[in-house]
């Protein structure tokens, strides 16, 4: 029926009534983003996009696709592969009348634009983009992300909580996803991206999350090996690696704290006052070898001193540093690199 041929009387009630509704669809939609969240700092967001959705953890593993992308018979990744380092998790929502395809194609220039290398991508059902959807795990992926005040599309009240179902506001209508790696400061930061409409007809948005992940030792220092685990590892093994010695980068300064693995370090001499001990630093392969091996040497002294400082006789103690020349793990990546900078005691 149209508008024109209704009776007078009818019109501005009519018409109230629309101006209403569409009032409070606008009322109920989140009007800021999350409160201190705010775009990562090498994609910015879809011009007018709320940011409604925000996590980040200094350190995680997530999983992401490789070139196999989705699997073809199950709604699942082909084969998920566990990326770790700085996490960043992004929801947006883009202005209304913005197409999934529009704003999936704007951020996919900009990241070929600054030198993206695409590992999958899909754009159509055929591609795999609905079993891609499911593959998300909205559920798992939600978790520990900070909302937007407001309603969500697709969002009950009763699930306005950190476990809510990221797939309740993605869908598979019109479903797209890029994966790929995003050069950065020498560095190659892996990113997610996945658009869609909005799960709520009333809406009309564009829903776009992103992941990133940044490559980033985890940081260590912070497990102690207690005396009782320390006598053990040297009867067993003849040495034990210490992670809970900490160093600024080329520094040779001990750490403030490190005070608790010192502490622990002694109590273990102390229980075998017979034992004498070799105190070796190691490095990554960052830098040349010479380097390397004043900065394993140096740092192997300072623990030394620090143990004779509590109480241990300088004659049960050794300083050796040998740079990287007995590697834990590969220096390809900084998980290895972190695992191979430590200091050992050694049996003498």
């Amino acid at each position: 029926m149209r508008l024109s041929s209704l009776p007078r009387l009818t019109r501005p009630a009519l018409l109230l009534g629309l101006a209403l509704s569409a009032f409070a669809a606008q009322a109920a939609a989140p009007r800021a983003d999350v409160p201190g969240a705010k775009d990562h700092p090498v994609l910015q967001r879809f011009s007018g996009s709320l940011l409604v959705g925000y996590a980040q953890q200094d350190w995680d593993q997530r999983q992401f696709p490789d070139a196999r992308g989705a699997a073809k018979d199950d709604n699942r990744f082909a084969n998920p592969v566990a990326v770790e380092g700085k996490v960043t998790r992004l929801f947006y929502l883009a202005p209304l009348g913005k197409s999934p395809l529009e704003v999936f194609r704007n951020y996919q220039q900009a990241l070929m634009a600054a030198g993206f290398k695409t590992t999958w991508t899909c754009e159509t059902e055929a591609q795999g983009c609905a079993r891609a959807y499911f593959a998300l795990d909205g559920y798992e992926r939600a978790k520990g992300m900070r909302w937007a005040e407001g309603d969500l599309p697709g969002i009950d009240a009763a699930y306005r909580d950190s476990s809510w179902n990221l797939e309740m506001s993605l869908s598979y209508e019109q479903g797209r996803m890029l994966v790929g790696t995003l050069p950065s400061g020498g560095r190659n930061l892996q990113v997610l991206l996945y658009t869609s409409i909005a799960d709520n007809a009333h809406t009309g948005r564009t829903a776009t999350y992103i992941e990133i992940v940044e490559p980033k030792a985890m940081a260590t220092g912070q497990v102690t090996v207690d005396a009782k685990a320390l006598g053990q590892g040297l009867q067993t093994e003849g040495k034990i690696a210490l992670y809970g010695l900490s160093f600024d980068t080329g520094k040779t300064e001990v750490k403030p704290e490190s005070q608790a693995q010192l502490d622990q370090m002694v109590a273990a001499l102390k229980a075998q006052p017979a034992l004498k001990v070799l105190i070796v630093g190691h490095t990554d392969n960052v830098g040349g070898i010479d380097a390397n091996l004043a900065l394993s040497q140096g740092r192997a002294q300072a623990v030394v001193a620090a143990l004779v400082q509590r109480g241990i006789a300088a004659g049960r103690l050794q300083a050796r540093g040998v740079a990287n020349f007995a590697p834990l793990a590969s220096n390809a990546g900084e998980d290895g690199r972190a695992r191979n900078r430590r200091v050992e005691m050694v049996l003498q």
